[in-house]
């Protein structure tokens, strides 16, 4: 059912993104209370539920966006936001116990100098500039590498379930997470969504009204 204090729209936008959020941070990261946790892509669909479910399990929280995205991402609990436009993660001295990367760029080398000697690197989504393995290659070299060191370096992919589902409408219901839409288009103008989507600038999700 969906959660009493959301509208339509807002419900649409939480299963796929929601449940990715969810996942990675509680099954694959296996986030802690007082954790630091570092959320690259923190503005976007999969980042800003990120960012607010590792707040409600306890983290602190790190959220790397774009200059015009810090305020959103302020807003919707990050403890500290790095603009990656100005700032470094990587070349800093903070070290972080889990890092959820969403579909970024950074080499494997930079996001493994800023994890925890026993951290975990969670890399979801495919890039931009992934060249032999379609938008996948560090995914696959960080899968490879995991065994022979000391962290744990992955991907996954998310689970609908809903068990799930239940969780995501509680933290919903009890006000710890609240869905982020940029903007709404009519089902007429869906293709107009989709290359606002591609185009990399949303600020949470987009939907479509049918």
């Amino acid at each position: 059912p969906k959660p009493a204090n959301l509208s339509f729209e807002q419900a649409a936008v939480v299963a796929i993104s929601g449940l990715t959020a969810l996942q990675a941070l509680r099954d694959h990261g296996k986030v802690q209370p007082g954790q630091k946790v570092l959320i690259i892509g923190a503005s976007g669909g999969v980042g800003t539920y990120a960012v607010q479910i590792a707040k409600a399990y306890g983290a602190e929280v790190t959220g790397v966006c774009s200059t015009t995205k810090v305020d959103l991402v302020r807003s919707i609990g990050a403890d500290h936001v790095i603009d990656y436009t100005r700032d470094d993660f990587a070349e800093g001295d903070e070290r972080y116990d889990l890092i959820i990367d969403i579909g970024g760029n950074s080499s494997l080398k930079r996001l493994r100098r800023a994890l925890t000697p026993k951290g975990t690197l969670l890399i979801t989504g495919g890039e931009t500039d992934g060249r032999w393995l379609g938008g996948f290659d560090r995914q696959i070299r960080a899968m490879i590498l995991s065994p022979f060191v000391g962290q744990k370096l992955g991907t996954f992919i998310c689970s609908e379930n809903a068990e799930d589902m239940i969780v995501l409408k509680e933290l919903i219901e009890a006000g710890k997470v609240t869905p982020v839409i940029d903007r709404t288009y009519p089902l007429s103008e869906a293709p107009k969504a989709i290359r606002y989507l591609e185009e990399g600038h949303a600020r949470g999700k987009v939907a479509v009204i049918v």
